[in-house]
């Protein structure tokens, strides 16, 4: 038979998760199981997002968060469903939500991981069709097992992440994650309902021309900020800003490029997540070969002190992170 008839379809994100579980000589399996359980939350959030604007599940909740952001009704939907499969799955003891304001028990007392996530980011962006994303962080637990999952548990700094990554709804849906040994990402098969790698070890490049932040705000930014960007016009970079963090990450990632989102001074602390945005992509974007920093200190290295703790981000092709570090130093020195 020609082979032609019959090419392969690719390897599926369970098959590459079996394959790679020899990278973990502690792992007996759960971890694999956690991943699969994200896998298939991102494939129930996909479904409904690309159904939403024939169901009543666009728009407003009604209800504020714990960020104090008015949630909309696919949060709440995504928010539902990564806790169920992760309280279904077994593995998971604790979970950090951006959409709730205290660590989730699942009841796995016995589970030796807690997950730090944040549902759907960029719901804003919902009613206009514009990418969206689920982001999450793994930490192995500290406390024993046989008890519920601690707050020394859940805030752990970003150098113990063991497995991290992000799925993104666009155009085509992708689940993009790193388990400290390089970066790969997946997309969704709908007619056969798998992720298949298509992205196989990934490597963000060191330099690039794209900047991506909320310029309106640049007024309230800091001076090296502010130097920075009027040296992105000077070379002519171009500015690329779509509001969903998962979609200009997942855009500066694959062809080089920068996010800043810096303190302002409506948000001296910045306005990211360091537990569930920033530590999540930090950790991929470190294992694509490019840098995250709040502007002086690796992310990976803050110690977190509150769920919810907020912090400036700078992430994205290492070189044009290290020249924002530089401006940023030398309105220190001036």
């Amino acid at each position: 038979m020609n082979d032609k008839l019959a090419l392969p379809v690719g390897t599926t994100l369970d098959r590459f998760i079996m394959r790679k579980q020899e990278d973990f000589p502690y792992a007996t399996g759960e971890l694999s199981q956690l991943l699969r359980d994200i896998a298939l939350a991102a494939k129930i959030v996909n479904r409904e997002i690309n159904r939403a604007g024939l169901l009543d599940v666009t728009g407003a909740y009604g209800n504020q968060n714990i960020q104090g952001e008015d949630q909309q009704k696919l949060d709440v939907i995504a928010n539902i469903r990564f806790i169920r499969a992760l309280r279904n799955g077994g593995e998971v003891c604790a979970i950090i939500s951006e959409e709730e304001e205290n660590i989730i028990q699942t009841g796995n007392i016995k589970g030796k991981y807690v997950v730090a996530m944040d549902p759907l980011d960029g719901s804003s962006n919902i009613d206009v069709n514009v990418s969206i994303g689920t982001i999450f962080s793994v930490y192995r637990r500290t406390s024993d097992t046989g008890n519920e999952g601690t707050l020394e548990d859940c805030l752990q700094n970003g150098t113990r992440q063991v497995a991290a990554g992000y799925v993104i709804y666009g155009s085509s849906t992708m689940l993009v994650y790193t388990t400290g040994h390089g970066v790969n990402g997946f997309t969704y098969d709908p007619s056969l309902g798998e992720f298949f790698l298509s992205h196989p070890n990934i490597v963000t490049p060191r330099t690039g021309t794209v900047y991506s932040c909320n310029e309106g705000c640049v007024n309230s930014f800091p001076e090296g900020v502010k130097n920075y960007l009027a040296y992105c016009k000077e070379s002519s970079y171009s500015a690329r800003y779509i509001g969903s963090l998962v979609a200009d990450f997942h855009r500066n990632l694959l062809k080089g490029g920068i996010y800043i989102y810096p303190s302002t001074a409506k948000s001296p602390n910045g306005k990211l997540r360091l537990m569930y945005e920033c530590n999540s992509l930090a950790f991929i974007v470190e294992q694509a070969g490019g840098k995250a920093t709040n502007g002086s200190q690796r992310i990976m290295e803050l110690e977190p002190k509150e769920l919810h703790e907020r912090c400036p981000l700078i992430i994205g092709s290492t070189d044009m992170v290290d020249k924002v570090e530089e401006f940023l130093k030398a309105e220190v020195t001036v």
